[in-house]
């Protein structure tokens, strides 16, 4: 590896990883706007979200090569069920925040990357290695702890990990770079969220411009979704999916760490031997990773 590719590589790992930190420092956010009810900050997400994106295009110049991307066959339609999806898991995401479930949070984002494994299976027809397989069967294996010993479904984390491993597979299947296609998604959501806001402004149930705070809060949730977003961009064009598989783990786990430490949500011995079953799961799949790395 000469010089210039290891500087490229050494860039790429820090910006996967900020990427990553961010996402997983999301929780301190998003329960700084526990006043505001979740759907409001979501509308509020995505209509700040449109704006910073086609600002960020027009600055760069990209719009032709935006437009050339979302004139693609089946693009726009493929965007808009994929914002659906995104919708869904930054709403659910919200609220879990605020209602102070951070800790089922985390484990939604543990078990997707095994979730996702699945989907390629069922929709992409990808066979599963033994290994996958196993990674599998024990993160079922722990999610079946929760119903039992726990005593309830955890809707939180599958929702999550369905959501964004359905968002990942129709992303994954059209060649629309980063900034395209979360422009697109979140054009497409901006009129159902702008109206939203409009309604609750007529009612006078709406919090922007409550105080300072919140105000300022709220018009950088675009800023807030886009940065780590470009960021990760940036890291995946310079690793290999191995090392981006690794580090995605950083979310998950600085997640997991603000629930039980900062947060004090409650982590007994049912949690411990279901987060168990899934880290051993994410440690046979990781393995997996490294094997075909080391084998290519």
């Amino acid at each position: 590896m000469t010089t210039s590719e290891k500087r490229q590589q050494r860039a790429g790992v820090v910006a996967a990883a900020a990427a990553y930190l961010m996402w997983g420092l999301f929780p301190l956010y998003f329960r700084a706007l526990r006043g505001v009810p979740a759907a409001e900050v979501l509308a509020h997400r995505v209509a700040w979200s449109a704006l910073f994106m086609a600002a960020l295009v027009t600055a760069t110049r990209r719009w032709p090569s935006v437009l050339v991307q979302l004139r693609r066959p089946g693009a726009l339609p493929t965007l808009t069920a994929s914002a659906l999806f995104i919708s869904v898991n930054w709403g659910v995401y919200i609220w879990a925040v605020q209602s102070g479930h951070v800790l089922e949070a985390s484990l939604g984002y543990f078990i997707n990357p095994l979730v996702s494994v699945l989907l390629g299976v069922i929709f992409l027809h990808e066979p599963l290695s033994r290994r996958q397989v196993a990674a599998v069967l024990l993160a079922a294996a722990g999610v079946l702890t929760m119903v039992v010993h726990v005593g309830k479904v955890p809707w939180v984390a599958l929702t999550l990990a369905m959501s964004f491993g359905l968002y990942g597979l129709l992303r994954k299947r059209l060649a629309v770079d980063a900034v395209a296609g979360l422009l697109a998604e979140v054009a497409v959501l901006a009129p159902l969220a702008l109206a939203w806001l409009a309604w609750l402004g007529v009612r006078g149930e709406g919090h922007f411009l409550a105080t300072p705070a919140v105000t300022t809060l709220l018009v950088l949730t675009g800023v807030v979704t886009a940065v780590p977003l470009l960021l990760f961009a940036v890291g995946v064009r310079r690793l290999t999916l191995a090392t981006v598989g690794l580090l995605l783990y950083l979310n998950p786990t600085t997640q997991f760490a603000l629930a039980v430490l900062l947060f004090g949500e409650l982590f007994t011995v049912d949690h411990a031997i279901a987060f168990g079953c899934i880290w051993v799961a994410l440690g046979l799949y990781a393995s997996e990773a490294l094997f075909r790395r080391g084998a290519s």
